[in-house]
């Protein structure tokens, strides 16, 4: 489909009047020098910076080198492995709990809810089965053994499960990974899920984020842990649809990467890859 400079211009205004607002606080606390317990994660463990999230591309293909073209078929492996899955519910969370399980020292500037014992005593009590590897290697040395898995970098693609929040979340990552070839529109919708998510997950954590504006999900009560499968669930819904336009702009790039580029007028191009604003409503 042909799209005209005009539509260029609106879609690109658009995006970037969106990205303005989702990226305005972190700005502003950032250039005050205050830190964020929740948000900072975003654009501290994801390494794509604010002004690249705002910068709006249609997304095109050109002729891709091998490396690249290794990179984009890993991804479409992962993700399409993924999806393929059941969503597993009811891990409710542990992994942050265990990243502060009997040691001294907490990962965020901020309060426990609990004391140290309290903690590793609920830890204790539970079952943890955490799947993700970029979880589950920031496990405290004595939670790893407590977890049924041993996830590691090589097993990721059998392991990734679509109920997991931080696979979920990663999607922001393997689409910014895929800049600038897919929309900007489809990184975007990602980085609202991811943000999303990292709420819930912070708040079904051990920390006390009231002075944040956060209410906990506490999930060491039954009402706790039933709400945080409920959450679990609604994202795991949210993501399959952005889950599916990550892979189908990967068989895209794979099937058109290796021929002619955007600008000598081939079809290569992926202004539409799902990224109309009706498809956008699921996210």
């Amino acid at each position: 489909m042909h799209h005209s400079p005009a539509d260029h211009d609106a879609r690109r205004a658009a995006h970037e009047a969106r990205v303005g607002a989702l990226v305005a606080g972190h700005l502003e606390r950032r250039a005050a020098g205050i830190k964020h317990p929740v948000e900072d994660f975003l654009f501290t463990y994801y390494s794509y910076k604010p002004a690249q999230l705002r910068r709006w591309f249609p997304g095109f293909t050109e002729e891709l080198g091998d490396k690249e073209l290794a990179r984009i078929r890993w991804t479409r492996d992962l993700l399409a492995a993924t999806r393929g899955r059941p969503a597993h519910l009811g891990c409710f969370g542990l992994h942050e709990w265990a990243m502060v399980y009997r040691v001294p020292d907490t990962r965020h500037a901020v309060p426990l809810r609990m004391t140290g014992e309290a903690l590793a005593e609920f830890v204790e009590s539970r079952e943890i089965r955490c799947s993700h590897f970029d979880a589950y290697r920031f496990f405290t040395p004595p939670a790893r053994p407590l977890n049924l898995l041993s996830p590691t970098r090589e097993s990721q693609a059998d392991n990734e499960q679509p109920g997991c929040l931080h696979a979920n979340m990663d999607l922001y990552k393997w689409a910014y990974k895929l800049a600038p070839h897919v929309p900007a529109e489809l990184i975007a919708d990602c980085f609202e899920l991811a943000r999303d998510i990292r709420t819930l997950d912070m708040r079904a954590s051990p920390y006390d984020l009231a002075a944040a504006g956060y209410e906990p999900v506490r999930i060491e009560t039954p009402e706790g842990r039933a709400e945080y499968v409920r959450a679990q669930q609604e994202f795991s819904t949210r993501s399959g649809p952005l889950r599916d336009r990550l892979v189908e702009a990967c068989e895209v790039l794979l099937r058109e990467g290796v021929g002619e580029r955007v600008d000598q007028g081939q079809p290569a191009r992926l202004d539409d890859v799902r990224v109309d604003a009706d498809r956008r409503e699921l996210v």
